[in-house]
């Protein structure tokens, strides 16, 4: 398995997704002001892995600290968690992986336990979020491969595989899963402008497993889906607000609308971690806005004349009743979302058949 994130005695150590396909290089965060600049710099990017990264972060601040004393290692410990949260806002992963390590934290304090102790208990968390989410991906491919066609041409935005997870992938996850179950898998990877992780990084996961992938341009998808050369379509998420509504990469409601006028089935695969009942729908999500130079150049190549403005959000929200169903390690979710979605909360984790 790809291996995304991992923690070292003295660092944590994730492959820049910046750098590929053409390089496979990995990066030693030896600070958790590097985790965080890693964060912010998409060194690491996907909803699941940065919720990893933060708690790897933390946990690595924390483990450095120089406190000796619980109230000035309290301190540090909220001044690190703050530097976290400041990095993306989109991602709900980032905020509920923090509240993880602080329910921890509060825990380990709350009992007495001393620095070390506590030290030793936060590493032991971030590792286990870390598990979690592999675990979880693995269940949502097992899940999502049951709605995946005998003859599967399956079109997919952005790169939600084990590059945006701790491993194996959550829409990419769906599709691994059902390669395993022996089905036919085709991948239309489109390139997903401007930062075109569609291009390099889901073409480049598929390639290595030797599955089926062409990659297109943004704009052919509407002549794709109207030649009839594609049957499925399944996204990763960011945010899943109460009701369904969905905020994924730029480009992903597009995707929807035409899914939904071609009359293709249009699926989203995320974890729970994913999914925030506190934001009661769509309107109520933080997009974030990048930089212009994302879309002004691709690497050194200048694409747009200077002094053009440039609008450059790094996601979108997808209405729910654009959605199929929502993929997740406890099974697949359908509309009424306001409902089905609490219901997910609640019930036991299901088994995987």
């Amino acid at each position: 398995m790809l291996p995304t994130i991992a923690r070292e005695a003295d660092a944590v150590v994730m492959i820049d997704q910046r750098k590929l396909p053409a390089e496979e290089v990995y990066v030693r965060c030896k600070t958790a002001a590097d985790v965080a600049r890693a964060i912010k710099t998409m060194v690491i990017r996907g909803a699941p892995a940065i919720g990893v990264a933060a708690a790897m972060g933390i946990a690595l601040g924390m483990r450095k600290s120089t406190a000796t004393g619980t109230q000035k290692f309290a301190a540090d410990f909220h001044k690190v968690c703050e530097l976290m949260a400041s990095t993306r806002p989109t991602a709900v992963n980032l905020f509920w992986a923090i509240e993880r390590m602080k329910r921890t934290f509060a825990a380990a304090a709350h009992a007495g336990e001393s620095v070390d102790q506590i030290k030793d208990r936060l590493d032991a968390e971030a590792q286990a979020i870390h598990d979690e989410d592999v675990a979880s991906c693995r269940a949502m491919g097992a899940f999502g491969a049951e709605i995946v066609p005998a003859d599967a041409r399956i079109l997919t935005h952005c790169n939600a595989g084990a590059l945006a997870t701790a491993g194996y992938g959550t829409a990419l996850g769906v599709i691994r899963g059902a390669v395993e179950k022996g089905k036919r898998v085709a991948v239309f990877a489109d390139e997903t402008r401007p930062v075109l992780q569609g291009a390099r990084l889901t073409a480049w996961e598929l390639v290595r497993d030797g599955i089926q992938t062409t990659v297109i341009t943004d704009n052919m998808t509407a002549a794709l889906m109207r030649q009839g050369k594609v049957n499925l379509v399944v996204v990763g998420a960011d945010r899943i607000a109460a009701n369904g509504d969905t905020a994924n990469k730029i480009g992903t409601y597009g995707v929807a609308v035409l899914a939904r006028e071609h009359q293709i089935p249009f699926y989203v695969a995320a974890p729970l971690s994913t999914i925030d009942l506190s934001t009661p729908d769509g309107e109520h999500i933080p997009i974030e806005e990048r930089n212009a130079r994302e879309v002004t150049h691709v690497g050194g190549s200048q694409l747009a004349p200077a002094g053009a403005l440039v609008w450059n959000p790094a996601f979108d929200v997808t209405p729910h009743q654009f959605i199929a169903g929502i993929i997740t390690e406890r099974g697949i979710f359908r509309a009424p979302y306001i409902d089905s979605l609490k219901r997910a909360f609640e019930q036991e984790p299901a088994t995987t058949r």
